[in-house]
């Protein structure tokens, strides 16, 4: 048995299934390829976009947080969207960068610390505190 219905505002279908064998139910999604994405790094080699990459980075800027898996799924879907939009299929890693960090930020302020630290290449405690007086004056 199938069950099919959109999701991800129609970018990918939902689909539950059940197993012929022990009759258990699960989901698969499908997404439609588009064009592949590239990533230009800093040292400007370009690498295709790889989903997987970007979503260890925030799961590591998320431990330990009330953050859900769902809502760093959303996330992703939200950066991917967003970079589907732009008018380009060659985007700079800072993009993705700063798009991400905006999203993490209106979610949860240590995951963005965490994930800006790393994406800003803090070097000293100074740069920490700078980027946490800007979300202190924002509240």
């Amino acid at each position: 048995m199938v069950e099919t219905r959109l999701a991800e505002e129609g970018n990918s279908l939902r689909r539950r299934r059940e197993c012929s064998s022990c009759k258990k139910r699960f989901t698969t999604y499908e997404r439609v390829d588009r064009l592949p994405l590239v990533v230009i790094k800093r040292n400007n080699t370009r690498e295709i976009y790889d989903r997987n990459k970007l979503k260890t980075g925030i799961v590591k800027s998320c431990e330990k947080t009330t953050i859900t898996n769902a809502q760093i799924e959303q996330t992703l879907d939200e950066v991917e969207l967003e970079l589907k939009k732009l008018e380009s299929t060659e985007i700079e890693s800072a993009k993705i960068g700063q798009i991400t960090a905006e999203r993490l930020k209106k979610i949860n302020k240590v995951a963005f610390i965490r994930f800006a630290s790393v994406f800003k290449r803090f070097v000293d405690l100074e740069e920490f505190e700078l980027e946490i007086k800007k979300l202190s004056t924002k509240i």
